[in-house]
């Protein structure tokens, strides 16, 4: 009698995988940052620690040549180990996708959460999210090429480690699983949502047993917005969308005028770490991550000059190490950059109109998600990533409003996001844009 194979077999066997690659992204992209740590408190502060250090008060003048040591670092690595260690983690991984059968190479695997964390750790202004996206995307990656599935299993094994990774690093697991389906796998199928939030949720758990069970960015308790400022907060969408598409367009804009430099490509991030350094010293936080003043600015601590500040030197300095093609993640810079934007926005209006009661805090929360929904097309990832970071529900209201409206004007004036505009101008071809590509 012939054996009949019922396909929830297979769907178990590629659930049961997907949490088996959740445990080592978890523990390696907990790893990376503490190695992120150490290398920035070996090289700024002379000690070793994998304490997270925050960058404020004057910086002595050495310490604006620390980032082109990286950079230096970075560019030999490239040059004389693999070219895929350069760029920002999620382009990458998406390329890898779509045109390599989510197959990636055990040297990329290995080296390029090496040169992340030496980016970032030598003051580079990137967050950790990209580097763990492709660290764990690398470790589903490999475990595909050893077990025997299909391509497409093999994808979203490689999306399952990706949300691990980032779930080990801010504890968002719902964000992390719409993150992956999103920008990773293009496709919202019950297979892909299984495994992928599987593999989420089980790095949650391990976040919450051996971290902490507090959101990343901690926010004192806000006051519900009242029945008409949800309208304001929403509005804010239109210039934070415009912000976010101007970003994308300055990003591509250093990448070409990297290109057009008459020198070798290895020596782009050393270029690009001097002029960090140099605008670090005018302002230091804009070295690292700086996740410190993502919280300072959501609990009103960064106001009026010092917010300014921050924002337009943290801008420059992401766009012009981005554009040189070091390593390290857009998600933080965007947070920071769109909190402010928003902070500043909302402070404005309410000297304005003192009368609506608007509160900058609200608009630093809601700049923040709306700023990255879009540069990465990506408004529902967006929406719930700011409310897991932050545990403030009450602002679900004026988050969903901005983040829709705010990807709706970038999309008008770009079909192509921050993630994919990279690997678009290298050829590659993503579903649901192949129309747009032809009209160009």
């Amino acid at each position: 009698m012939k054996k009949i194979h019922s396909p929830g077999v297979g769907e178990v066997r590629l659930c049961a995988l997907s949490l088996l690659t959740a445990l080592p992204a978890f523990v390696l992209g907990r790893g990376l940052l503490m190695l992120i740590h150490l290398f920035t408190n070996l090289l700024f502060h002379g000690t070793w620690s994998t304490v997270d250090s925050a960058f404020s008060g004057a910086m002595p003048l050495w310490c604006a040549l620390i980032p082109a040591f990286g950079g230096l670092a970075i560019g030999l690595v490239a040059r004389y180990g693999s070219p895929a260690v350069r760029g920002h983690g999620i382009p990458e991984v998406i390329e890898i996708v779509l045109t390599k059968d989510s197959r990636v190479p055990w040297k990329v695997a290995l080296l390029k959460p090496l040169c992340s964390a030496l980016s970032i750790g030598s003051g580079g202004p990137f967050g950790a999210e990209g580097p763990v996206i492709g660290l764990g995307g690398s470790l589903g990656s490999l475990l595909g090429q050893v077990v025997p599935v299909s391509a497409r299993e093999r994808k979203i094994l490689l999306s399952a480690g990706a949300a691990a990774g980032i779930t080990a690093v801010f504890g968002c697991p719902v964000a992390a699983t719409l993150l992956a389906l999103e920008l990773l796998l293009f496709e919202f199928s019950p297979l892909s949502l299984a495994a992928v939030g599987l593999a989420s949720a089980l790095a949650g758990c391990m976040r919450l047993a051996w971290v902490d069970v507090s959101p990343i960015f901690l926010m004192a308790p806000m006051a519900d917005p009242g029945a008409w400022t949800p309208l304001f907060y929403a509005g804010l969408g239109l210039p934070l969308g415009l912000a976010a598409a101007g970003i994308t367009e300055a990003v591509g804009f250093s990448e070409r005028s990297f290109e057009r430099l008459p020198m070798h490509w290895m020596w782009w991030p050393a270029l690009g770490g001097l002029a960090v350094g140099a605008l670090g010293l005018l302002e230091p936080r804009v070295f690292g991550p700086g996740y410190a003043s993502v919280s300072a600015t959501l609990n009103g601590q960064l106001v009026a000059g010092a917010l300014l500040a921050f924002v337009a030197f943290k801008a420059l300095a992401w766009i012009l190490a981005l554009g040189s093609g070091t390593a390290g993640g857009t998600l933080a810079p965007l947070f920071g950059i769109g909190a402010g934007l928003g902070g500043l926005l909302t402070a404005a209006a309410a000297l304005r109109w003192p009368g609506l009661g608007l509160d900058p805090r609200m608009g630093a929360l809601v700049g923040m998600a709306a700023v990255f929904a879009g540069a990465s097309h990506a408004p529902l990832a967006s929406m719930i990533l700011a409310l897991e970071t932050t545990h403030r529900l009450e602002a679900s209201l004026p988050l969903l409003g901005a983040c829709v409206l705010a990807t709706l004007v970038c999309r008008t004036l770009l079909p192509h996001s921050l993630m994919t505009e990279g690997p678009r101008r290298r050829g590659v071809l993503f579903p649901g844009v192949q129309s747009a590509l032809h009209r160009e």
